[in-house]
């Protein structure tokens, strides 16, 4: 007999039961004096003319010559304050769409992994769209991701790769999908792609079935490929999220407050000149700094001192922008080591307090370019220990159990009483370090469990499929940007 067909786990995002006092306004205010200050005098760069004749026609100081752009503090105050505060995210079957305003964090996997340890050999190779469409399966099983990054690149099709992600995407999950597409004439053919979805999906007035990922570029500049997208997706009304990557001591001061001021001063130009392009548009922000090793320039996610990582978004929050957080990454060489799950866990904790609506990301190692199958396995065990650490306790009189104390008493023991027989199948919740061996005593080696789990899931979870007509578009689509991109 075949085995049987795994049924989809539920959405499991992060809340916190308890709350923490983070930041209050005037700890926070010097770093949105900060923001304004540069954004007033230093200014950014914009390398596009669209950007820059926006800019200049609502008032800006624009030098044509340079592409510098400088905000004084009314436009951006004007310009945001049309950004909405939140939102919707669709799915393509309506069934895991996702309220930015539900007051929890919805995560997914790091993005745009270069390189994938093959399940079968064991090689670390470049990753296809193949790969893509595997972990895309894994991503819509798993509660614990709640819309589709694409973890690892379909690096065997070429300049059009991002539109071809999309597909691997759309066929493989039900998730909402948050691509990575930039330029101008790709974005065009990603909202082509997603109208298909949306019809597919059928109500009118349903919520943006894509979103996407723009990155500014650390010093200070935004860059003509991702706002030719972002203006592309602003118009057609599809949110895009950007995203800052500032490298303390490189492309960002060497110290945590300024590079965190850095980043902020980038996204919140690019959402002026998305509301300037688009008043109302749908857009939230991310500012992910990393480190450089002062020794070798490598860049580090997760050194001793990493504090603050909330900061970010609490920063993001109180220019008005939804936030997506960064958490979970790690610089371990190999799955499964000591360094791999410390650097995860220990941001993983943080993220059930952030209040950040969105999140990264598990699923990769070496600094967010390597995927093993058991990556996301282990990446889900650690979440959900870090869904839980901020949950309270029911307190109810079963939960107090005053009467199994009572009838018990001093010296007894619980385990036969009826209150225990009621509740002792919940009182564990096994985690994947807890998982019993063949001898009935002794736990497994949690990397083989994960990898047994991963390969579970690739061999016999099936997602929902796409409708054979929307499949069939997307092909002609996919085939049509390839062909634009070879003209």
């Amino acid at each position: 007999m075949s085995a049987p067909r795994l049924r989809k786990q539920p959405l499991a995002p992060l809340r916190a039961d308890i709350r923490l006092h983070l930041h209050d306004p005037e700890r926070l205010a010097p770093y949105l004096d900060a923001t304004y200050a540069v954004l007033a005098g230093t200014g950014v760069r914009c390398r596009s003319r669209k950007g820059l004749a926006l800019f200049a026609k609502a008032g800006a100081d624009v030098d044509e010559a340079s592409g510098l752009v400088r905000l004084p503090r009314r436009l951006v105050d004007e310009a945001l304050a049309l950004a909405p505060r939140t939102f919707v995210l669709g799915s393509r079957d309506g069934a895991t769409d996702l309220d930015l305003a539900a007051g929890v964090t919805w995560g997914t996997t790091d993005g745009s992994g270069t390189e994938v340890v093959d399940r079968r050999s064991g090689e670390r190779r470049p990753s296809t769209k193949a790969d893509l469409a595997g972990v895309t399966r894994m991503q819509d099983y798993l509660g614990s991701i709640a819309f589709w990054w694409p973890t690892v690149g379909a690096g065997d099709c070429g300049p059009a790769a991002q539109v071809h992600e999309l597909e691997a995407g759309w066929t493989n999950t039900t998730k909402h999908l948050m691509g990575m597409v930039q330029g101008e004439a790709l974005a065009r053919h990603a909202v082509e792609m997603a109208a298909v979805i949306a019809d597919g999906r059928g109500a009118a007035g349903s919520p943006p079935v894509l979103s996407d990922l723009i990155g500014t570029v650390s010093p200070l500049v935004l860059d003509d490929s991702g706002v030719g997208a972002a203006l592309v997706f602003a118009e057609a009304g599809i949110p895009v999220c950007y995203v800052t990557m500032p490298t303390l001591g490189t492309t960002a001061p060497a110290t945590p407050a300024g590079a965190l001021v850095v980043g902020a001063a980038e996204i919140v130009a690019a959402a002026v000149l998305h509301q300037l392009a688009a008043p109302g548009a749908p857009l939230w922000g991310s500012i992910m700094s990393t480190y450089a090793d002062p020794r070798s320039a490598a860049t580090l996610t997760a050194p001793l001192d990493d504090r603050c990582r909330f900061l970010a978004t609490e920063v993001l929050h109180a220019f008005g922008l939804p936030a997506l957080g960064a958490f979970g990454g790690t610089d371990a060489v190999a799955s499964g080591t000591w360094q791999d799950g410390v650097e995860q866990m220990v941001q993983l904790l943080q993220l059930p307090l952030d209040s950040c609506e969105t999140s990264t990301g598990i699923g990769l190692h070496s600094t967010y370019t390597v995927f093993a199958p058991e990556d996301l396995i282990l990446g889900d065990d650690l979440y959900h220990r870090a869904r839980t650490a901020f949950l309270d306790f029911p307190a109810d009189d079963e939960a107090m159990a005053l009467g199994a104390i009572a009838a018990v008493g001093p010296g007894g023991t619980f385990l036969g009483h009826a209150h225990t027989r009621r509740h002792m199948r919940e009182a564990v919740v096994r985690a994947i370090t807890q998982q019993i061996g063949a001898d009935g005593r002794h736990y497994r080696d949690p990397v083989e469990v994960a990898r047994e789990r991963a390969a579970e899931i690739l061999d016999h979870y099936e997602p929902e499929p796409l409708g054979d007509d929307a499949q069939r578009e997307l092909r002609r689509l996919v085939a049509a940007a390839d062909e634009a991109v070879r003209a």
